[in-house]
Protein backbone atom coordinates (compact mmCIF):
# COMPACT_ATOMS: atom_id res chain seq x y z
CA UNK A 1 0.00 0.00 0.00
CA UNK A 2 1.17 3.52 -1.04
CA UNK A 3 1.73 6.47 1.37
CA UNK A 4 -1.50 8.36 -0.61
CA UNK A 5 -3.51 5.11 -0.04
CA UNK A 6 -2.93 4.91 3.51
CA UNK A 7 -3.98 8.58 4.11
CA UNK A 8 -6.86 8.26 1.61
CA UNK A 9 -8.11 4.75 1.35
CA UNK A 10 -10.25 6.38 -1.44
CA UNK A 11 -12.72 8.59 0.40
CA UNK A 12 -14.59 10.20 -1.78
CA UNK A 13 -14.66 14.10 -1.47
CA UNK A 14 -16.85 16.42 -2.88
CA UNK A 15 -14.72 19.97 -3.96
CA UNK A 16 -16.98 23.22 -5.08
CA UNK A 17 -15.03 26.36 -5.43
CA UNK A 18 -16.34 28.89 -8.57
CA UNK A 19 -12.29 30.03 -9.23
CA UNK A 20 -11.90 26.74 -11.95
CA UNK A 21 -8.81 27.49 -11.73
CA UNK A 22 -7.82 26.75 -7.90
CA UNK A 23 -10.76 23.75 -8.31
CA UNK A 24 -8.95 22.06 -11.08
CA UNK A 25 -5.61 22.23 -9.25
CA UNK A 26 -7.10 20.64 -6.38
CA UNK A 27 -9.08 18.46 -7.89
CA UNK A 28 -5.54 16.61 -9.65
CA UNK A 29 -3.77 17.17 -6.19
CA UNK A 30 -6.16 15.13 -4.41
CA UNK A 31 -6.44 12.81 -6.85
CA UNK A 32 -2.65 12.39 -6.51
CA UNK A 33 -3.39 11.57 -3.35
CA UNK A 34 -5.65 8.30 -4.00
CA UNK A 35 -9.10 10.24 -3.23
CA UNK A 36 -11.77 9.82 -5.32
CA UNK A 37 -12.61 13.24 -6.46
CA UNK A 38 -15.83 15.06 -8.16
CA UNK A 39 -15.39 18.77 -8.23
CA UNK A 40 -17.93 21.71 -9.05
CA UNK A 41 -17.87 25.24 -10.42
CA UNK A 42 -21.24 25.66 -8.87
CA UNK A 43 -23.47 24.53 -6.14
CA UNK A 44 -26.45 23.35 -8.33
CA UNK A 45 -24.04 20.68 -9.83
CA UNK A 46 -22.72 19.95 -6.72
CA UNK A 47 -26.39 19.31 -5.29
CA UNK A 48 -27.48 17.27 -8.31
CA UNK A 49 -24.11 14.70 -8.17
CA UNK A 50 -24.17 14.45 -4.82
CA UNK A 51 -26.79 11.95 -4.11
CA UNK A 52 -25.07 9.36 -6.65
CA UNK A 53 -21.54 10.37 -5.40
CA UNK A 54 -22.23 10.07 -1.32
CA UNK A 55 -19.14 11.78 -0.71
CA UNK A 56 -17.49 11.06 2.83
CA UNK A 57 -16.08 14.93 2.98
CA UNK A 58 -17.30 17.70 1.22
CA UNK A 59 -14.98 20.75 0.67
CA UNK A 60 -16.75 23.79 0.07
CA UNK A 61 -16.00 27.85 -0.61
CA UNK A 62 -18.26 29.93 1.56
CA UNK A 63 -18.18 33.08 -1.39
CA UNK A 64 -19.98 31.07 -3.68
CA UNK A 65 -22.36 33.53 -6.42
CA UNK A 66 -25.96 33.35 -5.78
CA UNK A 67 -25.95 30.22 -3.49
CA UNK A 68 -23.41 30.69 -0.65
CA UNK A 69 -21.76 27.55 0.96
CA UNK A 70 -23.39 27.85 4.05
CA UNK A 71 -26.64 27.39 2.27
CA UNK A 72 -25.03 24.78 0.25
CA UNK A 73 -24.05 22.50 3.20
CA UNK A 74 -27.28 23.17 4.67
CA UNK A 75 -28.93 21.37 1.43
CA UNK A 76 -26.57 18.87 1.00
CA UNK A 77 -27.44 17.99 4.86
CA UNK A 78 -30.77 18.15 4.68
CA UNK A 79 -30.34 15.57 1.22
CA UNK A 80 -29.26 13.05 4.22
CA UNK A 81 -25.57 13.96 3.55
CA UNK A 82 -23.95 12.89 6.35
CA UNK A 83 -20.68 13.61 5.19
CA UNK A 84 -18.03 16.03 7.06
CA UNK A 85 -17.53 19.62 5.84
CA UNK A 86 -14.65 21.44 5.11
CA UNK A 87 -14.84 25.46 4.73
CA UNK A 88 -12.14 26.73 2.19
CA UNK A 89 -12.44 30.32 1.96
CA UNK A 90 -10.76 33.65 1.42
CA UNK A 91 -12.79 34.72 4.40
CA UNK A 92 -10.30 34.20 7.79
CA UNK A 93 -11.30 36.42 10.56
CA UNK A 94 -12.42 34.83 13.62
CA UNK A 95 -15.83 35.72 13.16
CA UNK A 96 -16.24 34.24 9.70
CA UNK A 97 -14.45 31.11 11.86
CA UNK A 98 -17.14 30.96 14.26
CA UNK A 99 -19.66 31.47 11.65
CA UNK A 100 -18.69 28.79 9.91
CA UNK A 101 -18.56 26.47 12.97
CA UNK A 102 -21.86 27.73 13.73
CA UNK A 103 -23.12 26.46 10.38
CA UNK A 104 -21.75 22.98 10.92
CA UNK A 105 -18.38 22.77 9.34
CA UNK A 106 -16.16 20.71 10.54
CA UNK A 107 -12.77 22.76 9.92
CA UNK A 108 -12.36 26.18 8.27
CA UNK A 109 -9.37 26.51 6.00
CA UNK A 110 -8.08 29.65 4.75
CA UNK A 111 -7.28 30.20 0.42
CA UNK A 112 -4.51 29.46 0.04
CA UNK A 113 -4.60 26.40 1.59
CA UNK A 114 -1.13 24.41 2.00
CA UNK A 115 -1.52 20.82 1.31
CA UNK A 116 -0.60 18.71 4.45
CA UNK A 117 -3.61 20.93 6.73
CA UNK A 118 -5.97 20.47 3.89
CA UNK A 119 -5.06 16.71 3.91
CA UNK A 120 -5.34 16.68 7.81
CA UNK A 121 -9.14 18.15 7.60
CA UNK A 122 -10.20 15.16 5.17
CA UNK A 123 -9.39 12.50 7.62
CA UNK A 124 -11.52 11.06 9.51
CA UNK A 125 -12.04 12.24 12.87
CA UNK A 126 -10.97 8.98 14.40
CA UNK A 127 -7.85 8.56 12.25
Amino acid sequence: MSPAESLSSGTRVLLVDDNIDALQTLHVLLDMQGYEVQSFPTPEAALEAAPSFRPEVCVLDIGLPGMDGYELARRLRSDGLGARYVALTGYGQQSDRTRSAAAGFDVHLTKPVQLEPLLAALKPVDA
